[in-house]
Protein backbone atom coordinates (compact mmCIF):
# COMPACT_ATOMS: atom_id res chain seq x y z
CA UNK A 1 0.00 0.00 0.00
CA UNK A 2 1.09 3.58 -0.56
CA UNK A 3 1.79 5.97 2.28
CA UNK A 4 -0.76 8.69 2.95
CA UNK A 5 -0.04 11.77 5.05
CA UNK A 6 -2.86 12.63 7.44
CA UNK A 7 -4.01 16.10 8.57
CA UNK A 8 -6.97 17.14 10.74
CA UNK A 9 -8.78 20.49 10.50
CA UNK A 10 -12.09 22.06 11.43
CA UNK A 11 -12.92 23.24 7.91
CA UNK A 12 -11.78 22.00 4.53
CA UNK A 13 -12.48 24.33 1.61
CA UNK A 14 -11.91 23.04 -1.92
CA UNK A 15 -11.72 25.90 -4.41
CA UNK A 16 -10.41 29.47 -4.23
CA UNK A 17 -12.98 31.55 -6.09
CA UNK A 18 -15.38 34.00 -4.49
CA UNK A 19 -17.42 31.29 -2.73
CA UNK A 20 -14.44 29.53 -1.17
CA UNK A 21 -12.70 32.73 -0.11
CA UNK A 22 -15.85 34.30 1.35
CA UNK A 23 -16.53 31.12 3.37
CA UNK A 24 -12.95 31.23 4.68
CA UNK A 25 -13.41 34.90 5.58
CA UNK A 26 -16.50 33.92 7.60
CA UNK A 27 -15.22 30.84 9.45
CA UNK A 28 -11.49 31.42 10.00
CA UNK A 29 -12.06 33.28 13.26
CA UNK A 30 -13.65 30.30 15.00
CA UNK A 31 -11.76 27.28 13.63
CA UNK A 32 -8.78 25.93 11.70
CA UNK A 33 -9.18 26.11 7.95
CA UNK A 34 -7.38 24.35 5.09
CA UNK A 35 -8.01 25.82 1.64
CA UNK A 36 -7.12 23.47 -1.22
CA UNK A 37 -6.72 24.86 -4.74
CA UNK A 38 -5.40 22.95 -7.70
CA UNK A 39 -3.67 26.02 -9.16
CA UNK A 40 -2.50 29.34 -7.74
CA UNK A 41 -4.81 30.94 -5.17
CA UNK A 42 -6.15 33.58 -7.56
CA UNK A 43 -6.94 31.31 -10.53
CA UNK A 44 -10.69 30.75 -10.78
CA UNK A 45 -13.75 31.59 -12.85
CA UNK A 46 -14.27 34.52 -10.49
CA UNK A 47 -11.04 36.02 -11.76
CA UNK A 48 -12.48 36.30 -15.28
CA UNK A 49 -15.85 37.79 -14.36
CA UNK A 50 -15.91 41.12 -16.19
CA UNK A 51 -19.46 42.33 -15.50
CA UNK A 52 -20.00 42.55 -11.77
CA UNK A 53 -22.47 41.81 -8.98
CA UNK A 54 -26.17 42.53 -9.31
CA UNK A 55 -27.78 44.32 -6.35
CA UNK A 56 -30.76 46.65 -6.05
CA UNK A 57 -28.90 49.83 -5.06
CA UNK A 58 -30.25 52.37 -7.56
CA UNK A 59 -32.77 55.04 -6.60
CA UNK A 60 -35.21 53.74 -9.24
CA UNK A 61 -34.64 50.11 -8.25
CA UNK A 62 -35.96 47.79 -5.54
CA UNK A 63 -35.45 44.21 -4.39
CA UNK A 64 -38.94 43.43 -5.73
CA UNK A 65 -37.99 44.53 -9.25
CA UNK A 66 -34.72 42.55 -9.07
CA UNK A 67 -36.63 39.49 -7.83
CA UNK A 68 -39.10 39.76 -10.71
CA UNK A 69 -36.31 40.08 -13.29
CA UNK A 70 -34.59 36.99 -11.86
CA UNK A 71 -37.74 34.88 -11.77
CA UNK A 72 -38.64 35.92 -15.31
CA UNK A 73 -35.20 34.89 -16.59
CA UNK A 74 -35.46 31.56 -14.71
CA UNK A 75 -38.26 30.42 -17.04
CA UNK A 76 -40.48 28.94 -14.33
CA UNK A 77 -37.81 27.00 -12.43
CA UNK A 78 -36.28 29.70 -10.21
CA UNK A 79 -37.11 28.91 -6.58
CA UNK A 80 -38.95 32.04 -5.47
CA UNK A 81 -38.11 31.73 -1.77
CA UNK A 82 -34.40 31.33 -2.57
CA UNK A 83 -34.42 34.22 -5.06
CA UNK A 84 -36.08 36.47 -2.47
CA UNK A 85 -33.62 35.46 0.25
CA UNK A 86 -30.53 36.08 -1.90
CA UNK A 87 -31.63 39.35 -3.47
CA UNK A 88 -32.83 40.90 -0.23
CA UNK A 89 -29.33 40.34 1.14
CA UNK A 90 -27.66 41.73 -1.99
CA UNK A 91 -27.06 45.35 -0.98
CA UNK A 92 -25.66 44.26 2.41
CA UNK A 93 -23.29 41.71 0.88
CA UNK A 94 -21.99 44.18 -1.72
CA UNK A 95 -21.28 46.74 0.99
CA UNK A 96 -19.48 44.09 3.06
CA UNK A 97 -17.29 43.24 0.08
CA UNK A 98 -16.49 46.91 -0.34
CA UNK A 99 -15.56 47.17 3.34
CA UNK A 100 -13.27 44.13 3.03
CA UNK A 101 -11.30 46.03 0.41
CA UNK A 102 -12.81 45.26 -2.99
CA UNK A 103 -12.41 48.47 -4.97
CA UNK A 104 -15.71 48.85 -6.78
CA UNK A 105 -16.08 51.81 -9.14
CA UNK A 106 -17.78 54.70 -7.34
CA UNK A 107 -18.58 58.37 -7.94
CA UNK A 108 -19.63 61.39 -5.87
CA UNK A 109 -22.86 63.21 -6.58
CA UNK A 110 -23.36 66.98 -6.43
CA UNK A 111 -23.96 66.77 -2.68
CA UNK A 112 -20.65 64.99 -2.09
CA UNK A 113 -22.22 61.59 -1.38
CA UNK A 114 -20.40 58.50 -2.63
CA UNK A 115 -22.36 56.02 -4.76
CA UNK A 116 -21.58 52.79 -6.57
CA UNK A 117 -21.42 53.24 -10.33
CA UNK A 118 -24.17 50.93 -11.64
CA UNK A 119 -24.12 49.25 -15.03
CA UNK A 120 -26.89 47.42 -16.86
CA UNK A 121 -26.89 44.00 -18.46
CA UNK A 122 -29.27 41.82 -20.47
CA UNK A 123 -32.47 40.79 -18.71
CA UNK A 124 -32.17 43.53 -16.06
CA UNK A 125 -34.82 46.26 -16.16
CA UNK A 126 -32.66 48.63 -14.11
CA UNK A 127 -29.00 49.64 -13.80
CA UNK A 128 -27.86 47.49 -10.86
CA UNK A 129 -24.47 45.98 -11.78
CA UNK A 130 -21.83 46.97 -9.24
CA UNK A 131 -18.47 46.69 -10.97
CA UNK A 132 -14.77 47.52 -11.05
CA UNK A 133 -14.69 48.81 -14.63
CA UNK A 134 -14.54 45.56 -16.67
CA UNK A 135 -12.30 43.59 -14.30
CA UNK A 136 -14.68 43.02 -11.39
CA UNK A 137 -13.82 39.38 -10.83
CA UNK A 138 -10.09 40.03 -10.67
CA UNK A 139 -10.59 42.85 -8.15
CA UNK A 140 -12.86 40.69 -5.97
CA UNK A 141 -10.35 37.85 -6.06
CA UNK A 142 -7.50 40.20 -5.21
CA UNK A 143 -9.40 41.82 -2.34
CA UNK A 144 -10.55 38.55 -0.81
CA UNK A 145 -7.17 36.82 -1.16
CA UNK A 146 -5.57 39.75 0.67
CA UNK A 147 -8.24 39.57 3.37
CA UNK A 148 -8.06 35.83 4.04
CA UNK A 149 -4.26 35.76 4.01
CA UNK A 150 -4.42 37.79 7.22
CA UNK A 151 -6.21 34.89 8.96
CA UNK A 152 -3.70 33.03 11.14
CA UNK A 153 -5.90 29.93 11.30
CA UNK A 154 -5.77 29.47 7.51
CA UNK A 155 -3.45 27.10 5.67
CA UNK A 156 -3.56 27.45 1.86
CA UNK A 157 -2.43 24.42 -0.16
CA UNK A 158 -1.76 25.60 -3.72
CA UNK A 159 -1.23 23.19 -6.61
CA UNK A 160 -3.06 20.43 -4.70
CA UNK A 161 -5.76 18.35 -6.39
CA UNK A 162 -8.79 17.01 -4.52
CA UNK A 163 -9.33 13.43 -5.68
CA UNK A 164 -12.35 12.23 -3.70
CA UNK A 165 -14.40 12.98 -0.63
CA UNK A 166 -14.09 10.97 2.58
CA UNK A 167 -17.51 9.55 3.37
CA UNK A 168 -18.32 7.21 6.26
CA UNK A 169 -21.80 6.12 7.33
CA UNK A 170 -23.31 8.64 4.96
CA UNK A 171 -21.42 11.65 6.37
CA UNK A 172 -18.55 13.62 4.85
CA UNK A 173 -15.32 13.92 6.83
CA UNK A 174 -12.94 15.63 4.40
CA UNK A 175 -11.13 14.53 1.25
CA UNK A 176 -8.13 12.75 -0.20
CA UNK A 177 -5.70 15.15 -1.90
CA UNK A 178 -2.86 14.80 -4.42
CA UNK A 179 -0.01 17.28 -4.04
CA UNK A 180 2.26 18.59 -6.79
CA UNK A 181 4.91 15.96 -6.02
CA UNK A 182 2.57 12.98 -6.29
CA UNK A 183 2.06 12.54 -2.55
CA UNK A 184 -1.36 11.65 -1.18
CA UNK A 185 -2.83 13.53 1.78
CA UNK A 186 -5.88 12.54 3.78
CA UNK A 187 -7.46 15.70 5.20
CA UNK A 188 -10.05 14.93 7.87
CA UNK A 189 -12.44 17.83 8.47
CA UNK A 190 -15.48 18.49 10.61
CA UNK A 191 -17.06 20.30 7.65
CA UNK A 192 -16.17 20.40 3.95
CA UNK A 193 -17.16 23.09 1.45
CA UNK A 194 -17.02 22.43 -2.29
CA UNK A 195 -16.44 25.69 -4.16
CA UNK A 196 -14.79 24.32 -7.27
CA UNK A 197 -16.48 26.47 -9.89
CA UNK A 198 -17.71 25.54 -13.35
CA UNK A 199 -17.53 22.98 -16.13
CA UNK A 200 -16.81 25.04 -19.26
CA UNK A 201 -13.84 23.03 -20.50
CA UNK A 202 -16.17 20.09 -21.21
CA UNK A 203 -17.02 22.08 -24.37
CA UNK A 204 -14.90 22.89 -27.40
CA UNK A 205 -15.39 26.65 -27.00
CA UNK A 206 -15.60 28.21 -23.54
CA UNK A 207 -14.91 31.46 -21.75
CA UNK A 208 -13.74 29.48 -18.70
CA UNK A 209 -10.08 28.92 -17.74
CA UNK A 210 -8.52 25.45 -18.04
CA UNK A 211 -9.24 24.65 -14.39
CA UNK A 212 -13.05 24.64 -14.92
CA UNK A 213 -13.33 20.86 -15.19
CA UNK A 214 -16.29 20.17 -12.91
CA UNK A 215 -14.23 18.51 -10.18
CA UNK A 216 -16.55 19.33 -7.28
CA UNK A 217 -19.68 18.19 -9.09
CA UNK A 218 -18.03 14.90 -10.07
CA UNK A 219 -16.65 14.28 -6.57
CA UNK A 220 -20.00 15.01 -4.96
CA UNK A 221 -21.75 12.76 -7.48
CA UNK A 222 -19.40 9.86 -6.73
CA UNK A 223 -20.00 10.40 -3.00
CA UNK A 224 -23.78 10.13 -3.43
CA UNK A 225 -24.84 13.78 -3.54
CA UNK A 226 -27.88 14.85 -5.52
CA UNK A 227 -27.03 16.65 -8.76
CA UNK A 228 -29.66 18.95 -10.29
CA UNK A 229 -30.42 20.73 -13.58
CA UNK A 230 -27.21 19.95 -15.45
CA UNK A 231 -28.98 20.42 -18.79
CA UNK A 232 -29.02 24.19 -18.27
CA UNK A 233 -25.68 25.32 -19.67
CA UNK A 234 -25.43 29.03 -20.35
CA UNK A 235 -23.61 29.91 -23.54
CA UNK A 236 -22.40 33.48 -23.42
CA UNK A 237 -23.53 35.02 -26.70
CA UNK A 238 -20.51 37.26 -27.22
CA UNK A 239 -17.07 35.66 -27.01
CA UNK A 240 -14.38 37.11 -29.26
CA UNK A 241 -14.26 35.01 -32.42
CA UNK A 242 -11.07 33.37 -33.67
CA UNK A 243 -8.80 34.33 -30.76
CA UNK A 244 -8.07 32.42 -27.57
CA UNK A 245 -5.97 33.10 -24.49
CA UNK A 246 -4.51 29.92 -22.96
CA UNK A 247 -7.30 27.94 -24.60
CA UNK A 248 -9.99 30.25 -23.24
CA UNK A 249 -12.25 32.36 -25.44
CA UNK A 250 -11.99 36.03 -24.50
CA UNK A 251 -15.30 37.27 -23.17
CA UNK A 252 -16.90 40.48 -24.43
CA UNK A 253 -18.92 41.39 -21.35
CA UNK A 254 -22.68 41.72 -21.46
CA UNK A 255 -22.10 45.18 -20.01
CA UNK A 256 -20.89 46.27 -23.45
CA UNK A 257 -24.42 45.74 -24.74
CA UNK A 258 -25.74 47.33 -21.57
CA UNK A 259 -23.86 50.49 -22.48
CA UNK A 260 -25.27 50.54 -26.02
CA UNK A 261 -23.43 47.87 -28.03
CA UNK A 262 -25.54 46.46 -30.89
CA UNK A 263 -25.46 43.01 -32.45
CA UNK A 264 -25.23 42.98 -36.25
CA UNK A 265 -24.84 40.49 -39.06
CA UNK A 266 -21.79 40.45 -41.30
CA UNK A 267 -23.50 42.87 -43.70
CA UNK A 268 -24.12 45.37 -40.90
CA UNK A 269 -27.83 44.73 -40.27
CA UNK A 270 -29.31 44.47 -36.76
CA UNK A 271 -31.18 41.26 -35.98
CA UNK A 272 -31.70 40.77 -32.23
CA UNK A 273 -35.01 42.68 -32.27
CA UNK A 274 -36.46 39.90 -34.46
CA UNK A 275 -36.00 37.44 -31.59
CA UNK A 276 -36.84 39.49 -28.49
CA UNK A 277 -38.42 42.83 -27.58
CA UNK A 278 -35.25 43.85 -25.71
CA UNK A 279 -33.13 43.40 -28.84
CA UNK A 280 -29.42 43.27 -28.00
CA UNK A 281 -30.30 43.38 -24.29
CA UNK A 282 -32.34 40.18 -24.44
CA UNK A 283 -31.48 37.31 -22.03
CA UNK A 284 -28.42 35.29 -22.92
CA UNK A 285 -30.21 32.11 -23.98
CA UNK A 286 -32.32 34.02 -26.49
CA UNK A 287 -29.31 35.84 -27.93
CA UNK A 288 -27.11 32.72 -28.10
CA UNK A 289 -29.80 30.93 -30.15
CA UNK A 290 -30.42 34.05 -32.24
CA UNK A 291 -26.73 34.31 -33.09
CA UNK A 292 -26.55 30.59 -33.89
CA UNK A 293 -29.54 30.98 -36.20
CA UNK A 294 -28.09 34.04 -37.96
CA UNK A 295 -24.75 32.29 -38.40
CA UNK A 296 -26.54 29.32 -39.95
CA UNK A 297 -28.56 31.57 -42.30
CA UNK A 298 -25.54 33.58 -43.43
CA UNK A 299 -23.17 30.58 -43.42
CA UNK A 300 -20.74 32.71 -41.41
CA UNK A 301 -18.80 31.62 -38.32
CA UNK A 302 -19.58 34.78 -36.35
CA UNK A 303 -21.70 37.92 -36.05
CA UNK A 304 -20.59 41.40 -34.98
CA UNK A 305 -20.97 43.49 -31.85
CA UNK A 306 -20.82 47.17 -32.77
CA UNK A 307 -19.77 49.94 -30.35
CA UNK A 308 -18.31 52.29 -32.98
CA UNK A 309 -21.26 54.67 -32.54
CA UNK A 310 -20.42 55.21 -28.85
CA UNK A 311 -18.08 57.87 -27.47
CA UNK A 312 -14.55 56.39 -27.83
CA UNK A 313 -13.39 57.96 -24.56
CA UNK A 314 -16.32 56.37 -22.70
CA UNK A 315 -15.63 52.96 -24.27
CA UNK A 316 -11.95 53.09 -23.30
CA UNK A 317 -12.75 54.27 -19.76
CA UNK A 318 -15.59 51.80 -19.06
CA UNK A 319 -13.99 48.77 -20.76
CA UNK A 320 -10.21 49.21 -20.54
CA UNK A 321 -9.38 45.48 -20.49
CA UNK A 322 -11.69 44.66 -23.39
CA UNK A 323 -10.36 47.61 -25.39
CA UNK A 324 -6.72 46.72 -24.68
CA UNK A 325 -7.13 42.99 -25.35
CA UNK A 326 -8.98 43.49 -28.63
CA UNK A 327 -6.36 46.04 -29.70
CA UNK A 328 -3.65 43.46 -29.04
CA UNK A 329 -5.53 41.17 -31.43
CA UNK A 330 -5.61 43.92 -34.03
CA UNK A 331 -9.15 45.20 -33.43
CA UNK A 332 -9.76 48.82 -32.40
CA UNK A 333 -13.30 48.47 -31.05
CA UNK A 334 -13.88 52.24 -31.20
CA UNK A 335 -13.44 52.04 -35.00
CA UNK A 336 -14.19 48.43 -35.95
CA UNK A 337 -17.01 46.01 -35.14
CA UNK A 338 -16.08 43.06 -32.90
CA UNK A 339 -16.54 39.54 -34.34
CA UNK A 340 -18.31 37.41 -31.72
CA UNK A 341 -19.60 33.86 -31.29
CA UNK A 342 -21.37 31.98 -28.43
CA UNK A 343 -19.20 30.00 -25.99
CA UNK A 344 -19.93 27.78 -22.97
CA UNK A 345 -19.92 30.09 -19.98
CA UNK A 346 -21.87 28.98 -16.90
CA UNK A 347 -23.69 25.92 -15.57
CA UNK A 348 -26.95 26.71 -13.78
CA UNK A 349 -27.13 23.21 -12.36
CA UNK A 350 -24.78 21.42 -9.98
CA UNK A 351 -24.71 19.95 -6.49
CA UNK A 352 -28.17 20.43 -5.01
CA UNK A 353 -28.11 22.57 -1.84
CA UNK A 354 -30.69 24.07 0.50
CA UNK A 355 -30.88 27.63 1.85
CA UNK A 356 -28.00 26.89 4.26
CA UNK A 357 -25.67 25.61 1.55
CA UNK A 358 -26.10 22.04 2.79
CA UNK A 359 -26.10 19.04 0.45
CA UNK A 360 -27.98 15.80 1.13
CA UNK A 361 -24.72 14.46 2.64
CA UNK A 362 -24.30 15.73 6.23
CA UNK A 363 -21.25 17.96 6.78
CA UNK A 364 -20.81 18.49 3.03
CA UNK A 365 -21.59 22.01 1.81
CA UNK A 366 -21.38 23.63 -1.61
CA UNK A 367 -21.49 27.20 -2.91
CA UNK A 368 -20.79 29.08 -6.10
CA UNK A 369 -21.05 27.72 -9.62
CA UNK A 370 -20.64 24.07 -8.62
CA UNK A 371 -23.82 24.31 -6.54
CA UNK A 372 -27.48 24.38 -7.57
CA UNK A 373 -29.53 26.40 -5.11
CA UNK A 374 -32.53 27.02 -7.38
CA UNK A 375 -31.63 30.70 -7.67
CA UNK A 376 -31.08 30.62 -11.43
CA UNK A 377 -33.77 28.18 -12.49
CA UNK A 378 -33.49 27.40 -16.20
CA UNK A 379 -31.44 30.50 -17.03
CA UNK A 380 -29.12 32.68 -14.93
CA UNK A 381 -29.74 36.40 -14.98
CA UNK A 382 -26.44 38.17 -15.70
CA UNK A 383 -24.27 39.01 -12.67
CA UNK A 384 -26.51 37.15 -10.20
CA UNK A 385 -23.90 34.41 -9.83
CA UNK A 386 -21.36 36.29 -7.72
CA UNK A 387 -24.19 37.43 -5.44
CA UNK A 388 -25.45 33.85 -5.11
CA UNK A 389 -21.92 32.66 -4.27
CA UNK A 390 -21.58 35.25 -1.51
CA UNK A 391 -24.95 34.42 0.01
CA UNK A 392 -24.55 30.64 0.16
CA UNK A 393 -20.94 30.84 1.34
CA UNK A 394 -22.24 33.03 4.18
CA UNK A 395 -25.17 30.69 4.88
CA UNK A 396 -22.89 27.64 4.93
CA UNK A 397 -20.55 29.44 7.33
CA UNK A 398 -23.43 30.26 9.69
CA UNK A 399 -24.61 26.65 9.63
CA UNK A 400 -21.08 25.46 10.41
CA UNK A 401 -20.68 27.97 13.20
CA UNK A 402 -23.82 26.75 14.96
CA UNK A 403 -23.03 23.05 14.52
CA UNK A 404 -19.25 22.86 14.95
CA UNK A 405 -19.31 22.04 18.65
CA UNK A 406 -21.51 18.99 17.97
CA UNK A 407 -19.30 17.57 15.25
CA UNK A 408 -16.51 15.07 15.89
CA UNK A 409 -14.25 12.91 13.77
CA UNK A 410 -15.12 9.22 13.37
CA UNK A 411 -12.86 6.88 15.31
CA UNK A 412 -11.51 5.27 12.16
CA UNK A 413 -11.85 5.67 8.45
CA UNK A 414 -10.07 2.75 6.85
CA UNK A 415 -8.32 3.51 3.61
CA UNK A 416 -10.64 1.33 1.53
CA UNK A 417 -13.65 3.28 2.80
CA UNK A 418 -12.63 6.41 0.98
CA UNK A 419 -10.19 5.31 -1.68
CA UNK A 420 -11.70 2.09 -2.97
CA UNK A 421 -11.15 3.07 -6.58
CA UNK A 422 -7.39 2.81 -6.07
CA UNK A 423 -7.28 -0.26 -3.83
CA UNK A 424 -4.37 -2.53 -4.62
CA UNK A 425 -1.90 0.22 -5.43
CA UNK A 426 1.65 -0.88 -4.80
CA UNK A 427 4.90 1.00 -4.64
CA UNK A 428 4.97 0.78 -8.44
CA UNK A 429 2.21 3.34 -8.94
CA UNK A 430 3.03 6.20 -11.33
CA UNK A 431 2.37 9.92 -11.03
CA UNK A 432 3.41 10.89 -14.56
CA UNK A 433 2.17 10.07 -18.04
CA UNK A 434 4.41 8.98 -20.90
CA UNK A 435 4.39 11.11 -24.07
CA UNK A 436 2.32 8.43 -25.80
CA UNK A 437 -0.22 8.50 -22.98
CA UNK A 438 -0.37 12.30 -23.07
CA UNK A 439 -1.17 12.20 -26.78
CA UNK A 440 -3.81 9.53 -26.26
CA UNK A 441 -5.44 11.54 -23.48
CA UNK A 442 -5.40 14.75 -25.54
CA UNK A 443 -7.13 12.96 -28.42
CA UNK A 444 -9.83 11.62 -26.10
CA UNK A 445 -10.32 15.07 -24.60
CA UNK A 446 -10.73 16.66 -28.03
CA UNK A 447 -13.19 13.97 -29.02
CA UNK A 448 -15.27 14.50 -25.89
CA UNK A 449 -15.32 18.30 -26.28
CA UNK A 450 -16.34 18.12 -29.93
CA UNK A 451 -19.06 15.60 -29.08
CA UNK A 452 -20.50 17.95 -26.46
CA UNK A 453 -20.23 21.02 -28.70
CA UNK A 454 -21.90 19.35 -31.68
CA UNK A 455 -24.64 17.48 -29.82
CA UNK A 456 -25.27 19.04 -26.41
CA UNK A 457 -24.67 22.70 -27.25
CA UNK A 458 -26.82 25.78 -27.86
CA UNK A 459 -29.38 23.82 -29.94
CA UNK A 460 -30.08 20.12 -29.28
CA UNK A 461 -32.08 17.25 -30.74
CA UNK A 462 -33.11 13.78 -29.59
CA UNK A 463 -30.84 12.19 -32.19
CA UNK A 464 -27.90 14.40 -31.24
CA UNK A 465 -28.29 13.55 -27.56
CA UNK A 466 -28.34 9.83 -28.37
CA UNK A 467 -25.19 10.30 -30.44
CA UNK A 468 -23.52 12.07 -27.51
CA UNK A 469 -24.53 9.30 -25.11
CA UNK A 470 -23.05 6.63 -27.37
CA UNK A 471 -19.86 8.63 -27.98
CA UNK A 472 -19.29 9.28 -24.29
CA UNK A 473 -19.79 5.59 -23.50
CA UNK A 474 -17.17 4.65 -26.09
CA UNK A 475 -14.76 7.33 -24.85
CA UNK A 476 -15.14 5.98 -21.31
CA UNK A 477 -14.39 2.41 -22.48
CA UNK A 478 -11.23 3.58 -24.24
CA UNK A 479 -10.19 5.61 -21.18
CA UNK A 480 -10.64 2.63 -18.86
CA UNK A 481 -8.81 0.32 -21.26
CA UNK A 482 -5.82 2.56 -21.98
CA UNK A 483 -5.13 4.02 -18.54
CA UNK A 484 -4.31 1.90 -15.54
CA UNK A 485 -5.76 2.85 -12.18
CA UNK A 486 -2.21 2.64 -10.89
CA UNK A 487 -1.48 5.90 -12.75
CA UNK A 488 -2.51 8.91 -10.68
CA UNK A 489 -2.06 12.31 -12.33
CA UNK A 490 -4.11 15.49 -12.15
CA UNK A 491 -4.68 15.32 -15.94
CA UNK A 492 -6.24 11.86 -15.68
CA UNK A 493 -8.27 12.83 -12.62
CA UNK A 494 -9.57 15.94 -14.39
CA UNK A 495 -10.54 13.90 -17.43
CA UNK A 496 -12.41 11.43 -15.22
CA UNK A 497 -14.34 14.33 -13.69
CA UNK A 498 -15.06 15.94 -17.07
CA UNK A 499 -16.40 12.67 -18.44
CA UNK A 500 -18.79 12.31 -15.51
CA UNK A 501 -19.96 15.90 -15.96
CA UNK A 502 -20.47 15.41 -19.71
CA UNK A 503 -22.60 12.34 -19.01
CA UNK A 504 -24.61 14.22 -16.39
CA UNK A 505 -25.33 17.09 -18.81
CA UNK A 506 -26.32 14.68 -21.56
CA UNK A 507 -28.57 12.53 -19.38
CA UNK A 508 -30.32 15.54 -17.83
CA UNK A 509 -30.88 16.94 -21.34
CA UNK A 510 -32.40 13.62 -22.43
CA UNK A 511 -34.74 13.56 -19.45
CA UNK A 512 -36.14 17.04 -20.19
CA UNK A 513 -38.31 16.51 -23.25
CA UNK A 514 -39.24 20.16 -23.73
CA UNK A 515 -37.51 23.47 -24.39
CA UNK A 516 -37.06 25.81 -21.44
CA UNK A 517 -34.51 28.50 -20.67
CA UNK A 518 -31.05 27.36 -21.66
CA UNK A 519 -32.21 23.93 -22.83
CA UNK A 520 -33.52 24.06 -26.39
CA UNK A 521 -34.43 20.84 -28.19
CA UNK A 522 -35.73 21.16 -31.77
CA UNK A 523 -37.78 17.95 -31.32
CA UNK A 524 -39.57 19.46 -28.31
CA UNK A 525 -39.57 23.20 -29.11
CA UNK A 526 -42.16 24.33 -26.55
CA UNK A 527 -42.16 24.34 -22.74
CA UNK A 528 -44.25 21.63 -21.08
CA UNK A 529 -45.38 22.92 -17.69
CA UNK A 530 -47.56 19.87 -17.06
CA UNK A 531 -44.63 17.44 -17.03
CA UNK A 532 -41.44 19.46 -16.62
CA UNK A 533 -42.07 22.40 -14.32
CA UNK A 534 -39.60 20.83 -11.91
CA UNK A 535 -35.89 20.33 -11.34
CA UNK A 536 -34.04 17.43 -12.99
CA UNK A 537 -32.30 15.48 -10.22
CA UNK A 538 -29.81 12.62 -10.66
CA UNK A 539 -27.80 10.51 -8.22
CA UNK A 540 -25.05 7.98 -8.90
CA UNK A 541 -27.56 5.12 -8.95
CA UNK A 542 -29.39 6.70 -11.89
CA UNK A 543 -26.63 7.13 -14.48
CA UNK A 544 -24.68 4.58 -16.47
Amino acid sequence: MINIKEIDTDFLVIGSGIAGLWFVHRVADFGKVILVTKKEDTESNTNYAQGGIAAALGEDDSTEIHINDTIKAGAGLAHKEIVKMVIENGPRLVRELYEVGVKFTTYYNSFGRQHFDLGREGGHSRRRIVHCQDRTGAEIEKGLVNAVRQKKSLNILENHFAIDLLVKDGECFGAIILDANGNLIKISAKATLLATGGIGTVYLHTTNPKIATGDGIAMAFRAGAKIANMEFIQFHPTALYGKKINGRCFLISESVRGEGGILKTADGKTFAEKYHELGSLAPRDVLARAIAQEMKKSKKDFVYLDVTHLNPAVVKSRFPIIYKTCLEFGIDITKEMIPVVPAAHYVCGGIQINERGETNIPRLFAAGECACSGMHGANRLASNSLLEALFFASSAAESCKSNLKNWAFPKTIRRENFFAEFDGLKATNRFQLTETEKGRLAALLDRMRKTMWDNVGVVRSDAGLKTAEAELTEIELIYNDKFSKAIITSDLLEFRNMLIVAKLITQCAQLRKESRGLHYNIDHPLPDDKNFLKDTIITKNEIG
